[in-house]
C-alpha cells in the first residue's frame, strides 16, 4: 500500500504541475483569478515536502515520518478543496467557450482538475491506510 500511495501521490503532483502550468501561462496571480498565488504554491510546496517525507520514510520505515507526511498531506487536502471550491465559484463546471479574459483558473481542463481530486483523494487514504495497518 505503501508503494501504491507513492504511485497515486506522484500522479498527482504531475497533474498539480500541468495545472499550474496553465494558471501561470494564462496570468495567473492577476487580480481577475479567485486563486491567490499564497493558497497555490502554499498548496503544492506542502505537497512536495510530504511527498519527500514519504519517500524517506519508505526507505527508513520511521513512524514519526509517516505520521508527519500525513498530517502534512492532510492539510494540503484542506488547501486543495479550498481552492476546488474557489474554482467552482468561479464557474469551473461550465465549460461553454472560455475566452482569452476569463480567469486563468477556468481555463484547466476538466480531467486535470478530477483527475488531480481522485489521485490525491487516493493518495489520502492510502497513507492513511498504511499507517493504520502498520501501528
Amino acid at each position: 500500500m505503501e508503494i501504491a500511495a507513492l504511485v497515486t501521490w506522484i500522479v498527482a503532483a504531475l497533474g498539480g504541475f500541468g495545472m499550474l502550468g496553465i494558471w501561470l501561462r494564462r496570468g495567473g496571480g492577476g487580480s481577475s483569478s479567485r486563486l491567490r498565488p499564497p493558497l497555490i504554491f502554499g498548496h503544492g510546496l506542502l505537497a512536495a515536502v510530504g511527498l519527500v517525507l514519504w519517500i524517506i520514510y519508505l526507505g527508513n520505515d520511521s513512524d514519526g515520518l509517516a505520521w508527519t507526511a500525513f498530517v502534512i498531506i492532510l492539510v494540503v487536502a484542506l488547501l486543495g478543496f479550498t481552492m476546488f471550491a474557489r474554482w467552482i465559484a468561479g464557474g469551473g463546471l461550465r465549460k461553454e467557450e472560455t475566452t482569452a479574459d476569463a480567469p486563468p483558473e477556468q481555463h484547466f481542463p476538466l480531467a486535470f482538475v478530477f483527475g488531480h481530486g481522485l489521485f490525491a483523494a487516493a493518495t489520502l487514504v492510502l497513507v492513511l491506510l498504511t499507517l493504520l495497518t502498520e501501528s
